[in-house]
């Protein structure tokens, strides 16, 4: 299994801070390599340019002086340079017929420039620019017309002041880029630095969080809009979130830890008392069955536990879209003394049919241990949400009760003596707010919402409970 470049491997394991400034260097490398070569092609292009125009006027008045052997004879009225000496005259074979002083007597093109001279002018550079060579010339061969010996003539210039020129280009390009480069290092070094000392802040104060800190919020200017900002305010929304939720466990456990130590103390005294005494085989048979009683009991509360701790893992794993007309309509409600009342047509919500049936038993349940008959079980369309309403005509809840209702464990006094475990409203609460959906509390004109999820308003009888779930409209599953 390839593990990428090793080069790569380590770079990527440097600071992040040194690979920022060594890729902004590295651009700049490359930038500056690429301005340099084009200024310098630009400025060689412009030396060549000069020195062909006074290649074409050396040809031209040689040119004139090439006589029918191919030989330059010399002209009285013709003020020669001494460049004007750099000639060579070639055969058809290649061979130096007739040569100036400037260019010797071998032939300074190669076979194939030599042809491609037959052919048409051509430019040619003899010498090298890097080492610096010690004769170094451009050449200008073109074929001969007027010559029945010569077949190409062949004139040249000098060019030590053109690849003098280039060689201190390069020498200055060097030198400022180099510069250049260090510039790039250091200012890069400082905006990294600058960009980056957030991260180290935040990094500091995510340690101090990480070993125990509570409470502690990272340090966000409020005057900066920036991916860095908002990198914080985001770490800063999970750590309430995280707060939040360890603060709703903890408080989970120890309600837990409260509920379940009453029925194991009693399960305790049950079975403390059975060994007081002997006891007849009735006796034991009744006293197994309050214990199974307490143990199913105990077993019950355990089974809403569970679901409670799932109910959220059960939202984001059982996305599901059913008709909550039908699976209401399934259900033996008559068995639980509710009457039901819907509008026609199907009515599809976010959640599977087991998810239907818990919210609608653990309401009409907790309707009947806490409240009074008649139970009306209501399913309404209103908006964008479905609406499913629970009442009863009991005596109600207390207006500070009503606020805390749906929180786990929560009873009431008189409730306390009843049958129950208080997680029936926590449960249907937390498999709404998963599924985007609310659950509303009324009872004697008092209203409170757990959230704010749905905007629909509230139709039930003045007197009793009646409790609302609330969920957004679901398109009909194809």
């Amino acid at each position: 299994m390839s593990h990428g470049a090793p080069g790569l491997g380590k770079l990527q394991r440097l600071p992040l801070r040194v690979r920022l400034v060594t890729g902004f260097v590295l651009a700049m490398a490359l930038l500056l390599a690429v301005t340099g070569a084009f200024v310098y092609w630009r400025v060689g292009i412009d030396l060549d340019a000069g020195l062909d125009r006074d290649l074409s006027e050396h040809f031209a008045a040689t040119l004139a002086l090439v006589g029918p052997d191919g030989t330059v004879r010399d002209q009285p009225d013709v003020a020669l340079d001494p460049t004007s000496r750099a000639y060579q005259t070639l055969s058809i074979d290649g061979r130096v017929i007739a040569a100036g002083s400037g260019l010797g007597t071998t032939s300074l093109l190669t076979r194939s420039e030599f042809e491609r001279a037959l052919q048409g002018r051509i430019h040619v550079q003899v010498g090298e620019l890097l080492p610096a060579s010690s004769h170094p010339l451009r050449l200008l061969a073109a074929p001969v017309g007027n010559a029945s010996n010569a077949a190409v003539l062949v004139v040249g210039l000098e060019r030590d002041q053109r690849d003098e020129a280039l060689r201190e280009l390069l020498a200055t390009l060097a030198i400022a880029g180099f510069g250049a480069l260090v510039v790039a290092a250091v200012v890069g070094e400082r905006l990294a630095k600058a960009a980056l000392s957030p991260v180290e802040r935040y990094r500091s104060q995510a340690e101090a969080i990480a070993h125990g800190a509570t409470g502690v919020r990272l340090d966000v200017p409020a005057d900066r809009d920036d991916e860095v900002t908002r990198l914080g305010h985001t770490f800063n929304d999970v750590l309430g979130a995280l707060e939040h939720a360890v603060e709703r466990e903890r408080s989970f456990v120890n309600d837990a830890s409260h509920e379940l130590r009453t029925p194991l103390t009693v399960l305790s005294a049950r079975v403390q008392l059975i060994r007081r005494r002997p006891r007849t085989i009735t006796e034991h048979e009744q006293a197994l069955d309050e214990l199974a009683t307490d143990i199913g009991d105990l077993i019950g509360l355990s089974e809403q536990l569970l679901d409670l701790g799932s109910a959220g893992a059960q939202g984001v794993e059982q996305r599901g879209t059913a008709d909550l007309n039908d699976v209401v309509r399934s259900m033996d409600l008559a068995g639980l003394d509710a009457r039901l009342e819907m509008d026609a047509g199907p009515n599809f919500v976010p959640l599977s049919p087991s998810q239907i049936r818990q919210v609608v038993n653990n309401l009409i349940v907790n309707a009947r241990v806490h409240g009074a008959p008649p139970i009306d079980v209501a399913i309404r369309r209103t908006g964008t949400a479905t609406v499913l309403t629970v009442t009863d005509a009991g005596s109600g809840m207390s207006p500070e009760f009503l606020t805390v209702a749906s929180e786990r464990f929560t009873r009431s006094d008189e409730a306390r003596s009843r049958q129950g475990t208080g997680l029936g409203l926590a449960l249907v609460d937390a498999i709404l707010r998963s599924h985007g959906g609310e659950m509303r509390l009324c009872s004697n004109g008092q209203h409170h919402r757990t959230s704010e999820a749905l905007d629909f308003s509230c139709r039930h009888p003045p007197n009793g409970t009646t409790a609302t779930a609330a969920l957004p409209l679901a398109a009909e599953p194809t």
